[in-house]
């Protein structure tokens, strides 16, 4: 475990490889932590790629520098804190890979800072940047029914869920996001230490309220929303990776999101496979990250 200082965080990570190695960053979602990417991690270091895997904003031993700071989970704040990271750790360029919260970090950062960005690898969702402008446009009830906890989290009573026993609500979360994934109450519970984190409840109540439109932002990220706003495009090799059983974000036969990517891009769909894709498939995933890292 370190720990940098990184604007408004310290921020704790996990690091391995060789200091000289390409640096690889790989970025947690929601409800998870960097064990996800322990067996990615290992892999990408043994072939001499430097691996950062840092604790989100509101996760295990990440922590805000200011008492008062707004404890805000907008998608302009994770990028930036990404951008924070690197510009502290002073790596200019970085292959950048994640899932979820993590891989919207990651495609933020390739698409407004395209030359800190080597190539990016993302799970889920293809074009991972919220367009909040569009965010109360109906989808199918199928996609509406699989959006329960963000309604949740919309009302206090989603505050008192949280407040009361995160566990059990991430718990459940992890069965239906990733229905074939056997993982062990074990595994579970060394992951879920990490939403003991004093300003997790605060954080994750705000990235889903402001998704929506529905409370503001932190206003020192108003000048990135806004660019945000205008769904910018991803230039930098990609790699979008969906999983097959993913409970949440199912990939659909059409590739909705290429238009999106402007440079060298493919799309790969694992069967078997829910929406924790590094840690249940971590083989393809550390195969996705050196493919970019052999350019």
């Amino acid at each position: 475990m370190k720990h940098i200082d990184a604007g408004d965080l310290a921020i704790a990570y996990h690091e391995s490889g060789p200091a000289d190695g390409q640096p690889v960053i790989l970025l947690h979602g929601f409800p998870y932590d960097p064990r996800a990417y322990d067996a990615v991690a290992a892999t990408l270091s043994a072939q001499g790629l430097r691996c950062i895997v840092p604790y989100l904003r509101g996760y295990g031993p990440t922590r805000f520098l200011n008492d008062q700071a707004m404890r805000s989970g907008q998608q302009a704040a994770i990028a930036h804190d990404l951008k924070n990271l690197m510009e502290a750790l002073q790596i200019p360029r970085a292959i950048l890979g994640g899932y979820d919260w993590g891989g919207r970090a990651a495609s933020i950062v390739a698409a407004l800072w395209p030359e800190m960005a080597a190539g990016l690898v993302s799970c889920g969702q293809g074009y991972n940047i919220q367009n909040i402008a569009a965010a109360m446009t109906p989808a199918k009830a199928e996609d509406e029914a699989r959006y329960w906890y963000q309604y949740l989290f919309n009302m206090p009573r989603g505050v008192a869920a949280l407040t009361a026993d995160r566990r059990d609500l991430c718990h459940h979360i992890w069965k239906l996001w990733s229905p074939s994934w056997a993982f062990d109450q074990v595994m579970f519970d060394t992951m879920a230490a990490s939403f003991d984190n004093p300003d997790f409840v605060d954080i994750v109540i705000h990235s889903y309220r402001h998704r929506y439109g529905v409370t503001l932002g932190d206003p020192q990220y108003d000048a990135t929303e806004a660019l945000l706003a205008a769904q910018p495009g991803i230039a930098v090799p990609t790699v979008v990776m969906q999983g097959r059983d993913d409970g949440v974000d199912p990939p659909s036969d059409a590739d909705h999101d290429k238009p999106h990517f402007t440079g060298p891009y493919r799309r790969i769909v694992l069967d078997g496979v829910g929406h924790n894709l590094p840690q249940e498939a971590p083989g393809p995933f550390a195969d996705a990250i050196a493919s970019l890292a052999a350019r």
